[in-house]
């Protein structure tokens, strides 16, 4: 069995750079959110890489995108998260008692953004970005027989469990680091995120207009 996708796949996700971030969007969180949002998390990275493996060139194909596109577009998108993560601040206010009334209106939208931070922006780009997806593609393209398929969905359940326990032991992380560790990371990981999207935009311009090579 050819395990150099499972390596790439590794190599590109690696959930343990992602913890700065998971620890920054789930700052707040009660243990349940938390719990929840790794379960999410986990299964939804599982879920796309499976989505790419069983119909990412037909859905490319369907909707006439290429690969290069879809870097530029995936790119922009993390490009958005890494200023966002560059540019965030951690806003601390006290509640105050005419604030109760407020906050318990709101209370339904901000559990629903809890959760989908889980989805976006944790999951896609920061875990399963373009070049996880186009890489899931690319071999899934490679793939010659059923159980070349299967094994790439394998490796999804390998990277999901990965996910799973690096975001699991994010709080012990936290505790050794402090908080002002995870902040410096977090806008460390802002700005090498932002590089790497730019060298996907780039990329995907390249081939798209091979005259800017000059």
């Amino acid at each position: 069995m050819d395990f150099k996708p499972l390596i790439t796949l590794i190599a590109i996700v690696n959930p343990l750079a992602i913890v700065p971030f998971f620890m920054h969007y789930t700052e707040g969180f009660t243990r349940t959110q938390i719990r929840r949002t790794v379960q999410v998390a986990s299964f939804t990275s599982f879920a796309v890489i499976a989505i790419c493996a069983l119909f990412g060139l037909a859905i490319l194909g369907f909707f006439g995108i290429s690969l290069a596109s879809f870097q530029v577009g995936g790119g922009l998108l993390m490009l958005t998260s890494a200023l966002s993560m560059i540019n965030a601040r951690t806003a601390e206010a006290a509640t105050h008692d005419e604030d109760v009334d407020a906050i318990s209106a709101q209370s339904v939208s901000l559990d629903h953004s809890r959760h989908s931070v889980a989805v976006v922006p944790l999951t896609i780009p920061l875990l399963t970005g373009p070049a996880t997806m186009s890489t899931v593609v690319i071999y899934a393209d490679q793939a010659q027989n059923f159980w070349q398929h299967a094994a790439l969905l394998g490796y999804g359940v390998v990277i999901a469990a990965l996910t799973f326990l690096c975001f699991s032991t994010a709080p012990a992380i936290s505790r050794v680091l402090g908080k002002t560790g995870i902040n410096v990371m977090t806008r460390l990981m802002g700005l090498i995120l932002a590089a790497l999207s730019v060298e996907v935009i780039a990329k995907g311009l390249l081939q798209l207009f091979p005259a800017l090579a000059g």
